[in-house]
């Protein structure tokens, strides 16, 4: 119920300690403000952190061949496991109802390309039309290799937007030559990649016109696959494991490898990876909580010695009051009422400091692991009410020892 003489008599005690009353006032709205911040500095970093794995698409799985580090059937370590057609054929078939998306890959570095008086030295990767989507790349002029291409063999090319650049400069680059290690590749796509430049250096032609063309074969150096959305990490970490478990087996036994021979096959699992960096950034989360709230304990904490210096100060008024009959119940708050007032007052102005700073300085930091930096409204009002309550909390204590002074003693004090 709303009393004006409560309230005057808050407002006529704040008014008589000003400086006091500021500086407690600071305590607390330095504490919020520095919570919100940190939360929000949270908050930026997983927005980074999220950024660098939408570069590439959720839960990506790649394996490649590299060296037998074990004798296995009469035969020795140091052999060089070589991929083929074959090698993706089979988890392809075997594991199709797991696979949204698939690509086997042929990478060569440093290939000399050239159009007209332009030349330059690009990595090109012989792929399968999924292979765009896998790097969530995006074509901006013409179109990607399509399962035409690679069913007939095609000598079409989708160059990166850097290479058009280099290349082409201006002009314009689909439907035109380019020269290949010496072959000609018709640019049918210019694409880009949020990874940036380095990915838009390359070169993608279909994986089997490399094979023809340049003479290898059916190899290939290894094989990419995006499994099936699950409805929460535990289940997509579980199925990938899973996935790569199964994959290696058929592989080492198909390129006669030993079961304990993990050197030999290797395996990149980016949903094993995102645990590591979310635990990470969990981590940090909660440090920045923990120094949050202990700052704003310590302001919390000169709220309740400055109502302690003021039961002190108003102890004979306290008795006097106690004499003419006021309750227990009313000693308590009154203490209250002036504990909470400030306590709300100065985290709401540290809370709207840091709510404004967030928003207009926030979007202007920005690095690869560190992107807008944000507090959603329902942690904020939590702030707020947390902060309500610590002051409550500051209050009571003082409050409860007011109103267990004896009148006597009190109207004694000096």
């Amino acid at each position: 119920m709303f009393n004006i003489e409560r309230w005057h008599e808050i407002f006529e005690a704040i008014a008589k300690n000003k400086l006091r009353t500021f500086l407690t006032g600071i305590s607390v709205a330095s504490g919020i403000f520095i919570l919100v911040i940190l939360l929000g500095a949270g908050k930026g970093l997983q927005n980074g952190i999220e950024k660098q794995f939408e570069n590439d698409a959720e839960g990506i799985i790649e394996i490649w061949s590299n060296t037998t580090t074990k004798e296995y059937k009469g035969l020795n370590p140091g052999r060089i496991i070589q991929f083929r057609n074959s090698d993706y054929e089979l988890p392809v078939k075997k594991f199709d109802e797991q696979i949204d998306r698939k690509s086997s890959t042929n990478i060569t570095w440093g290939a000399s390309v050239t159009y007209g008086k332009e030349a330059g030295s690009y990595q090109y990767r012989g792929i399968s039309p999924d292979y765009l989507s896998i790097e969530n790349g995006t074509i901006i002029e013409g179109r990607f290799i399509n399962d035409n291409d690679l069913k007939n063999n095609e000598k079409v090319v989708a160059i990166g937007l850097k290479v058009k650049q280099d290349l082409f400069k201006d002009g314009k680059a689909i439907g035109k030559e380019l020269l290949v290690n010496g072959i000609n590749f018709k640019v049918v796509g210019v694409f880009t990649d949020p990874s940036g430049e380095r990915e838009e250096t390359r070169l993608y032609m279909p994986v089997t016109t490399i094979q023809r063309a340049f003479g290898a074969g059916d190899k290939i150096n290894g094989m990419m696959f995006v499994l099936n959305k699950k409805a929460n990490y535990d289940e997509a970490l579980a199925q990938s494991k899973n996935f790569t478990n199964n994959v290696k087996e058929l592989l080492k036994s198909k390129n006669i490898i030993a079961p304990n021979d993990d050197s030999a096959i290797g395996v990149y699992n980016s949903v094993e990876d995102a645990k590591q960096f979310y635990d990470l950034n969990l981590y940090i989360r909660l440090f920045f909580w923990w120094v949050g709230i202990c700052t704003i304990i310590a302001g919390v904490v000169g709220v309740s010695n400055i109502m302690l210096i003021i039961v002190k100060e108003r102890t004979k008024e306290i008795g006097i009051r106690k004499a003419l009959g006021a309750s227990p119940v009313s000693i308590i708050g009154m203490i209250l009422h002036e504990s909470i007032f400030i306590t709300t007052i100065a985290g709401f102005v540290g809370l709207l400091a840091s709510l404004l700073l967030l928003e207009f300085v926030g979007p202007m930091v920005q690095s690869e692991f560190f992107r807008n930096p944000e507090v959603d409204f329902s942690v904020a009002l939590t702030t707020l009410v947390l902060l309500v309550f610590a002051g409550a909390m500051a209050g009571f204590f003082p409050a409860y020892r007011a109103a267990k002074i004896k009148p006597i003693v009190a109207l004694r004090d000096e």
